[in-house]
């Protein structure tokens, strides 16, 4: 029998984004998200700042997100919270809220692999005629600045990573090649937006060997950046001169290099329902590439909102909610995470 009238509340701080949802027997009531540009200053997210502003933020992020769901703090079954993988300190804020909170309602709490979220985020219903979802089992690709992972997942608490990046991940690779052509922080939307302007096979990149289903960028990243000095040698201004085209031919490169690993383990493992997720999933060339594959192989394809690409605690509540129909809560010690994959 279904269990109903469950509200979850889910808390998302793993990194520099505060992010609080509200759902209703899976269905989404509110998702709301406070970023930190103070970073963009550093080039890159500094953990002291970002645990700081995690403070300041979530109080009014828990606040805003049970106003906009019509939702009482005393009519929740359940604090769902991020515990890891990500920044130490900011998991720390969003957990002991969570554990806090939890208590102080005497309602149990539920620990969210953030990882997990991503993939989950393909479940997250909106209303209650959503049902484009994927079928167990499919493939997903997760691409962030911190993960590239090919995942074959069997059930919402039943994956297995069948290969990932031995080195930096895609997101970082794009952020470090933007931060090399002065583009600023964070990489991608410069890139992504360039990209459509430019010519994809105006250069070319070296492109990794690796047996199976793994991942490498750092030699795309060597190779782009001894590139461009060799090119700055012979025009100071070559990157202002060819900025779209650079970032097309990074893009690209990094698009073909995800997606043939991906079509690999489709093949090998006989699966046409093949999803994406995390931050890298709102580029445009890698959404196309999805289009693509769907046409040439009769793939499947399953492409989250943009709202759902970066960390948000939507895909946070929709993992707690199929945690909590199968009584999977946890205790107050259990402590927070900085590193570990998929369990």
């Amino acid at each position: 029998m279904k269990k109903e009238n469950i509200v979850i509340l889910g808390i998302e701080s793993s990194c520099d984004d505060t992010s609080a949802a509200v759902l209703r027997d899976g269905v989404l009531l509110s998702n709301v998200t406070a970023g930190q540009a103070v970073h963009e200053a550093y080039g890159g997210v500094v953990p002291e700042l970002a645990s700081r502003a995690h403070q300041q933020n979530i109080v009014p992020v828990v606040d805003q997100a049970l106003k906009q769901a019509g939702v009482s703090k005393e009519e929740l079954s359940a604090v769902a919270f991020t515990r890891g993988p990500g920044l130490m300190g900011s998991l720390l804020v969003g957990v002991s809220f969570a554990k806090g909170l939890a208590c102080s309602l005497g309602i149990p709490m539920i620990e969210v692999n953030h990882l997990q979220g991503h993939v989950l985020a393909h479940f997250i219903k909106e209303n209650e005629t959503d049902t484009d979802q994927p079928e167990y089992p499919f493939l997903c690709l997760l691409v962030s600045g911190g993960n590239s992972q090919i995942i074959l997942v069997k059930a919402y608490n039943d994956m297995e990573v069948l290969g990932q990046t031995i080195d930096d991940a895609a997101g970082e690779a794009i952020d470090k090649c933007s931060k090399v052509m002065g583009l600023g922080y964070p990489g991608g939307p410069v890139i992504d937006r360039l990209a459509r302007q430019g010519n994809p096979e105006a250069y070319t990149f070296a492109k990794p060997n690796i047996e199976g289903y793994d991942y490498s960028f750092s030699g795309l990243k060597t190779s782009f950046l001894y590139s461009l000095r060799d090119w700055l040698q012979e025009d100071p201004d070559f990157i202002e001169h060819h900025k779209a085209d650079l970032a097309a031919s990074l893009e690209r490169t990094i698009v073909d290099i995800l997606m043939k690993k991906l079509r690999k383990a489709a093949k090998d493992r006989h699966i046409r329902q093949v999803a994406v997720a995390g931050g890298v999933s709102a580029n445009n060339g890698l959404r196309n590439a999805f289009r693509e594959h769907a046409d040439k192989y009769g793939w499947k394809i399953f492409i989250p909102k943009f709202g759902y690409t970066t960390d948000n605690a939507a895909m946070i509540a929709i993992t707690g909610y199929y945690k909590y129909l199968d009584n999977e809560f946890c205790t107050m010690d259990q402590p927070a995470y900085s590193r570990v994959t998929l369990r």
